[in-house]
């Protein structure tokens, strides 16, 4: 018997022509009609760090159905007969680049904590916009990240080409040419941040909420299995970000000016060295976040991505997983599918529901705003102010030029 869908989630489906895959196999949430959830793995954080873990936002119906129904479940979500992958990642989720069909995922709507995989956001966000030879100065702002975090080793002062701080971004995982890079696209640090939370929405990453241009862990900060997969997919779609994604090593250059020689950085992705057909990906990794990982391949003319969150390195190591996930990916017939992947723009016009909003500890509140609202009722609030602003300014000039005419007159009066 088939489970009814929320009035939410159908409307969503409906303008977004997302029908739920037939056959798919899925363990739906609590209160289905259906099978018992298969859980994904727990997030067994090593008793040595014991970070405080977020609270996510809450789960919002309509926008955890984006890609299909069968993707709103906290479990195994695979096509009927196929084998659950040997992974521990928390969440993941394996999707064909080219057509966008998923091919399945454990919690592909799950909110987690992404780390540095956070870079191929901003990637997806200021690529367009930064002419690679362009040569630019770091300053010390730039060089402002969590010490002992990975960074390119940029200097204050130092002078770069744009495509050195991408490469350094990618190969290295630097944080401080995440830095560098957010500045440049957007003119600071905080308003790159704010540019990429607005193309995670244009993407239809609904689950994806950056702090950092780096992913160093911020309160707030989220994302999803399904998320990473929607802006994997545009970068892989850049050969510029291609091409970077593969590059093996490169040469960090030496400043002269500063009497600093340069030296050599090395790609940390081991995908691309030990997977026949890798196309690159991203690593990451903190505390909070564990092992994330991005990573793609091309086999036979099929182009797959796998996106995971929260794994452990111990039996397996993050790209080692990424890539069982791959040789799993493969191992599916080619039309396999338990949802799809949303095109760019797609749900612009039909969002589905608010966003998740901020915490209060990420970004101070609105006075009056109802709690979860959309961000466009903040803005309409603030702009509703301004022209208020803007037209009691002009009574009040009005009102004091005419006062002013007033005694002009009187004085003339007098005068005479």
């Amino acid at each position: 018997m088939r489970a009814r869908v929320p009035a939410a989630v159908a409307a969503v489906l409906l303008v977004a022509g997302m029908p739920s895959p037939a056959g798919a196999s899925v363990a739906p949430r609590a209160g289905s009609a259906r099978a018992a959830v298969t859980p994904c793995p727990k997030l067994a954080v090593p008793k040595v760090t014991r970070p405080p873990r977020p609270t996510p936002p809450a789960a919002v119906p309509a926008q955890q159905a984006v890609g299909g129904e069968a993707l709103a479940t906290p479990g195994l979500v695979v096509p009927p007969d196929a084998p659950a992958p040997p992974v521990t990642a928390t969440s993941w989720l394996v999707a064909d680049l080219d057509t966008g069909a998923v091919l399945g995922g454990c919690g592909p709507h799950e909110y987690g904590t992404p780390a540095s995989v956070q870079k191929l956001l901003l990637a997806a966000t200021m690529l367009p916009k930064l002419n690679p030879k362009q040569v630019v100065t770091v300053t010390r702002p730039d060089l402002d990240i969590e010490p002992g975090s990975s960074a390119v080793g940029l200097l204050d002062g130092g002078r770069y080409s744009v495509e050195t701080a991408w490469l350094g971004l990618l190969l290295q995982s630097g944080n401080d040419a995440a830095n560098l890079l957010a500045r440049l696209g957007a003119g600071s640090a905080s308003a790159g941040v704010r540019e990429m939370n607005a193309e995670a929405r244009r993407l239809g990453a609904w689950q994806t909420h950056a702090v950092t241009p780096s992913g160093l862990d911020g309160p707030g900060q989220f994302t999803s299995a399904y998320d990473l997969a929607l802006i994997a997919r545009v970068c892989f779609a850049d050969p510029t970000f291609r091409r970077y994604a593969l590059t093996e090593r490169t040469q960090i250059p030496a400043q002269p000016a500063l009497r600093k020689p340069g030296f050599q950085i090395q790609n940390e992705n081991q995908l691309i060295y030990r997977y026949p057909g890798a196309l690159g990906g991203k690593t990451g990794f903190t505390d909070l976040a564990r092992h994330t990982y991005v990573g793609a391949a091309e086999r036979d003319g099929r182009r797959l991505v796998v996106t995971l969150l929260g794994a452990e390195a111990r039996p397996v190591r993050g790209w080692e997983q990424g890539a069982r996930l791959l040789d799993w990916g493969f191992g599916l017939p080619r039309d396999a599918s338990v949802g799809r992947l949303v095109d760019p723009g797609e749900l612009t016009a039909a969002s589905p529901s608010a966003p998740p909003s901020t915490p209060a500890a990420a970004a101070p509140t609105t006075a009056g705003r109802a709690v979860g609202a959309p961000d466009w009722w903040g803005g309409a609030v603030v702009g509703g102010a301004a022209v208020l602003v803007g037209v009691l300014a002009v009574l009040l000039a009005v009102g004091r030029r005419r006062r002013r005419a007033r005694r002009r007159v009187r004085r003339r009066v007098a005068w005479d």
